[in-house]
């Protein structure tokens, strides 16, 4: 089991939302809207994204990499490199 597992339906909730800003945002550029209304909304999308990135590696440090280091071993480091690694990704974005 996954540690979003217990959120799953909000953070789906969270998806189809930003899907619905995606779709609006391509709306506004097949009807030629302005251009910084178009970034505006790309902005918020990004954000929006953003903060279930945040939410969903919150969620992995919690559980998944918690868990690993109370077992220990190989499979606690792996963990704890897997979510520097995540971090690393999100910092660049």
């Amino acid at each position: 089991m996954h540690g979003y597992s217990g959120d799953k339906q909000a953070y789906l909730t969270r998806l189809r939302r930003i899907e619905g800003q995606i779709r609006g945002l391509q709306r506004m550029v097949d009807d030629d809207a302005y251009c910084i209304d178009v970034l505006t909304q790309v902005s918020a999308a990004t954000r929006a994204l953003q903060a279930v990135a945040l939410g969903l590696l919150e969620e992995h440090i919690s559980h998944c990499v918690a868990d690993a280091i109370n077992v220990g071993g190989p499979e606690a480091e792996a963990k704890v490199k897997e979510a520097s690694a995540a971090i690393a990704r999100l910092v660049r974005s």
